[in-house]
């Protein structure tokens, strides 16, 4: 499989051509890739209007899955107000008013998409839900729609979550396509998925649209991504995709990331499901070592291991500590999980470190203290009303009674503790304290 991106920037990297065009470090610098980083100059095509090296590239990577595939430079970020956008397209080519309905875990992004495009929405919460889990399964969503007095024009669920935890999207995908809804599927977590055996890969689940980040689990620089599209949708929705992705993306990405995407298409088709049959031994093998060792592993995801702490006696903070004082740098860590992410790139040696380091951190007696559990309150304003209006950052524990105004959480997890426009309660106060966020910003009153 061809290279387009990757032998064109390599050319002209290699020439001698005086470069009277941006980028202003005219191919030097001290970083030593500045050569190979550049603009829409000639024959260099365009994303967003792709006719050359683009446009090949992009069609090698959708062949390898199966599906039309979008780059993006700017992360799945860009791609899910991608798919919010086609989503509200398709509902007002239908003569319907649109409507999403998200699983509360969603990435504080889908709050900014809908914000943007000014899209009602509203959130699905199970029983058994955490702050970074939803377990929507076809039994709860069947329920939901049954009882609903409008129903939703897309669905929008993450798969894999920040825990690992996957969705049965082929029983989601069947109830949404029997009530006339389109499944928005949130995998950045998932890129991988596609090249097991067999696929996993939301698309191929029955899926209308999904994201994935490439960087997070391909080799592949930061703010790689794919937008996947079905060939169920219409035509004319799936030539709007790139109208969507520049509607919402720098008119200058990055080239570097182009390459990165375009280089990583021959591994993808010659090489990677070999080393995730290796790797996933290897993991089976150090998630029975850790069990036997006294660890809970919670998630079903193949490639991401997320340890329950406190049953160990530690805070996920606390056991994260450890790791990184014998040189182990996790993913993520709260008071309750700590998030590790292999991938091919790991080896089994560095596998079996890992193990010989968590093995030889000392089992305390249980923590007891549970996390607070996430609700759902009468909003007065939408998620764009309460984004949009002039706000004040205050002392979370001075909120109780506000309106919510910013997200106010980090990356990662990125997933919001409270929905912009409802109003706070003492639980939500205590959550936001839970995780450690000291400081809000609600409406001005």
């Amino acid at each position: 499989m061809r290279t387009p991106i990757c032998d064109f920037a390599r050319a002209y990297g290699e020439g001698n051509t005086l470069r009277m065009h941006m980028p202003g470090h005219k191919g030097k610098g001290p970083l030593g890739v500045e050569g190979l980083d550049l603009t829409e100059i000639r024959g260099a095509d365009s994303l967003y209007e792709a006719e050359g090296i683009i446009r090949e590239s992009e069609e090698n990577a959708s062949k390898l899955f199966g599906c039309p595939t979008y780059y993006s430079t700017e992360g799945s970020s860009q791609c899910i107000r991608a798919m919010l956008y086609l989503s509200l397209l398709d509902a007002k080519e239908q003569g319907r008013a649109p409507l999403v309905w998200a699983g509360r875990n969603a990435h504080r992004t889908l709050l900014s998409a809908v914000s943007l495009l000014d899209l009602p929405t509203r959130w699905l919460l199970p029983e058994e839900a955490s702050y970074l889990a939803c377990p929507i399964d076809a039994g709860f969503l069947s329920r939901a729609l049954s009882k609903a007095e409008e129903k939703p024009t897309a669905l929008f669920v993450t798969s894999p979550d920040y825990l690992g935890n996957l969705l049965d999207l082929s029983a989601l995908a069947e109830v949404c396509h029997r009530h006339g809804v389109l499944l928005l599927v949130d995998c950045a977590h998932g890129a991988y998925l596609r090249f097991l055996s067999p696929s996993r890969h939301p698309l191929d689940l029955g899926a209308d649209m999904a994201c994935c980040s490439a960087h997070k689990t391909l080799p592949v620089l930061t703010g790689g991504a794919y937008l996947h599209l079905s060939e169920r949708l219409p035509r004319a929705l799936r030539e709007r995709a790139k109208d969507a992705l520049s509607l919402f993306g720098s008119t200058s990405p990055s080239y570097l990331i182009l390459q990165s995407l375009d280089a990583a298409n021959p591994y993808l088709e010659q090489e990677i499901a070999r080393e995730l049959e290796e790797l996933i031994r290897s993991l089976d093998a150090l998630r029975a070592r850790l069990w036997a060792a006294g660890y809970t592993l919670v998630g079903n995801e193949p490639c991401k291991l997320t340890l329950l702490t406190k049953p160990y006696g530690y805070t996920g903070e606390a056991l994260a500590a450890l790791l990184r004082s014998g040189g182990v740098e996790c993913e993520y860590a709260d008071p309750d999980q700590l998030v590790l992410m292999p991938s091919v790139r790991t080896s089994q040696e560095e596998l079996c470190s890992l193990g010989d380091l968590l093995c030889s951190i000392e089992r305390r007696a249980p923590l007891t203290k549970t996390p607070p559990l996430p609700c759902l309150h009468d909003a007065p304003l939408t998620p764009r009303q309460a984004m949009l209006a002039p706000a004040e950052e205050k002392p979370t524990e001075e909120c109780l009674g506000r309106i919510l105004a910013s997200p106010s959480v980090s990356c990662p997890p990125a997933v919001p503790i409270a929905i912009c426009g409802e109003v706070l309660t003492q639980e939500d106060l205590l959550a936001f304290a839970y995780y450690g966020i000291r400081s809000i910003r609600v409406l001005r009153e």
